[in-house]
């Protein structure tokens, strides 16, 4: 509560430096609405970086988010978390920890919008409880050239540019951008160091009701931090090599309707070390390489009598590994199928009553298929402060990662299960949105029961963690409100949870994933206009988080903090010099239970924007 006073205090106290005028900043950085500072201290940005403090998100970090982050959504875990980039869901067939590992310049797509319960069951494939999606940024003639350096080591340089040109194409405008980025920092422990590398391009075609995007990105990130992954006080490393090919087209029908579709093929290259130092030949015995394709088809389209919400999408993974060879398959296809028609009626008071009713099914050759409803019910009208209100029920359907199905079941850091099986989650939710008095908001009260969710657990004395399977009913509730001064852009979020698990016998003394989680969280984002030349910006989360016996330090309580203040001298138009600090109190919280917290992270730069 202490930073909610604290950011309301410098909201309301900045007028007394007189009439202030928002300065926007250029489209290009802004990552996320309802994040303040839009880069981290210690990376480039990614597009995870805008999630740090996502209200509706919470990141579970090893090093820092961007060297490695697991995405979770209303306290599900980082499997059951999809990522959609315009048509196509995003997937990494070897585990969730590198969903988030997505190759493309955060200045190329939109903010990223958090999709739950009958939204998120509609378009996104193989997740369960919610999906982050991102659409593709339409190009314009801009630049930016970023240069920080910073404690620890930390050295970052970062280049975007955008051209828009004049050559028409079947009524479509010709543009195109490239991306290129690279960070180093020797950590905020020992052997905590990471090295970053991005580079992407792009063609778009575009008109005003259509927008074709080809794009080709590579990534190289190389992680180093104590326990990583593992509770055994070993300091391991991850090298991960990304390439991502996309296709996306997507008309606009007007109100609402459109057709969408992308393809996309996507390797990934993990070269994993429990121990850096251990000799040449035991080093790296997790080697693993998995190549994914997919193609998907989606839209809204007015039919007449009703609306038809659909939408197709087809999977193809691959798998080469070194430790994941336990299983009894290392390929795989699936599939899914979707339809849920709408349709509205004008009620007495002038609102409508929008009802869709519909359903899914998802099919792979190794598992049986599965059929699930979609249903929504939603009031609406503009006029009053409520301007949505919304009930719904959706069933959601994921398959287990090639870590949980093909890692060994008797030996090694990583004990698999080759017999799991599809994982389902219901989800029942309620919820409004609107705005009154300045300000705007959302809120919703949700009940989620999972079957069978791979969930990783330890056991005293047992060397590795298991995958088991556990039941557990979620219960929880979450608020978003945000607000604008001529001074001042204030945004709250607010969630709370209790689950109930169940492991059907299973041996099992603490979880690593699916009882980590926050009773309560608290995020509060500031972004404080001191004048026309400065800003100040304040990302706070706060949390009471459930015990766990495998967090060794931080204790179950925790404030997180990242202050930035901006200076943009009127006489250099387009030039901002930045300093900023990630973990403002140096917090020692376990975000994973028994990997240790990255410290205070400072650094400085300055960036021009043409």
């Amino acid at each position: 509560m202490n930073v909610r006073i604290l950011v309301l205090s410098l909201c309301t106290a900045v007028p007394l430096f007189g009439q202030l005028t928002p300065v926007d900043l250029p489209e290009l950085t802004v990552y996320s609405p309802r994040v303040a500072n839009q880069s981290p201290a210690g990376s480039f940005a990614m597009p995870v970086s805008a999630l740090r403090f996502e209200p509706q998100v919470d990141l579970q970090t090893r090093n820092q988010p961007e060297a490695q982050a697991d995405v979770t959504i209303r306290g599900g875990i980082f499997e059951n978390t999809g990522f959609q980039l315009g048509a196509v869901s995003l997937v990494d067939p070897q585990t969730g920890h590198y969903y988030a590992d997505i190759a493309v310049a955060p200045a190329m797509l939109g903010a990223p919008e958090i999709l739950t319960g009958a939204e998120h069951a509609l378009v996104t494939m193989d997740s369960t409880v919610g999906a982050v999606a991102y659409t593709w940024r339409p190009v314009r003639t801009s630049g930016l050239m970023d240069l920080a350096a910073g404690e620890n080591g930390l050295d970052r340089q970062e280049f975007y540019q955008g051209y828009v040109s004049d050559t028409v194409i079947l009524g479509q405008r010709v543009a195109a951008d490239v991306a290129w980025a690279r960070a180093d920092s020797d950590g905020a422990v020992p052997y905590g160091d990471s090295h970053f590398g991005r580079v992407n391009a792009r063609v778009q075609l575009a008109s005003a009701a259509a927008q074709t995007d080809f794009f080709a990105g590579y990534q190289t990130k190389f992680v180093g931090w104590p326990n990583l992954y593992t509770p055994f006080n070993s300091d391991e490393t991850d090298k991960l090599q990304n390439v991502l090919l996309d296709f996306n087209h997507r008309i606009d029908l007007g109100e609402g309707n459109f057709l969408e579709a992308g393809a996309y093929h996507r390797r990934n290259k993990d070269d994993y070390a429990f121990n850096r130092f251990a000799p040449v030949g035991a080093v790296h015995p997790f080697q693993t390489t998995t190549w994914i394709s997919g193609a998907a088809v989606g839209g809204r389209v007015d039919a007449g009598m009703v609306t038809l919400n659909f939408h197709a999408e087809v999977l193809a993974d691959d798998l080469q590994s070194t430790s994941l060879t336990s299983g009894h398959y290392d390929s795989r296809t699936m599939s899914k199928l979707a339809l849920v028609p709408e349709k509205s009626w004008v009620l007495a008071d002038g609102s409508h009553l929008v009802v869709k009713a519909g359903g899914t099914y998802d099919e792979s050759n190794h598992d049986g298929g599965a059929a699930s409803p979609v249903v929504e019910i939603a009031r609406e009208q503009t006029a009053d402060p409520v301007q949505r209100f919304y009930l719904s029920y959706a069933t959601t359907t994921e398959l287990p990662s090639y870590t949980a199905l093909n890692s060994s079941p008797t030996a090694g850091l990583f004990l698999g299960n080759a017999n799991l099986g599809r994982e389902t989650s219901h989800d029942l939710e309620a919820g409004a949105s609107g705005q009154t008095g300045g300000w705007a908001g959302q809120a919703a009260v949700f009940y989620r029961r999972d079957d069978n969710l791979v969930d990783w657990t330890y056991v005293n004395g047992v060397f590795g963690r298991r995958a088991n399977a556990v039941d557990i009913a979620t219960t929880g509730a979450e608020l978003v409100v945000r607000r604008s001064w001529s001074a001042c852009d204030l945004v709250l979020g607010y969630t709370v949870l209790t689950k109930a698990p169940d492991y059907h016998g299973a041996l099992v003394s603490a979880s690593f994933y699916a009882l980590n989680y926050a009773r309560q969280r608290l995020t509060a984002a500031a972004v404080v206009r001191l004048g026309r030349e400065f800003q100040l910006r304040f990302d706070n989360e706060a949390r009471i988080q459930e015990p766990n016996l495998l967090r060794t330090a931080g204790g179950n309580q925790a404030l997180i903090s990242s202050l930035g203040l901006s200076y943009r001298p009127a006489a250099w138009r387009g030039t901002e010099f930045t300093v900023q600090a990630d973990n403002l109190w140096n917090s020692s919280f376990q975000e994973v239970p028994a990997v240790p917290a990255a410290g205070r992270q400072i650094s400085a730069g300055v960036a021009y924007a043409w």
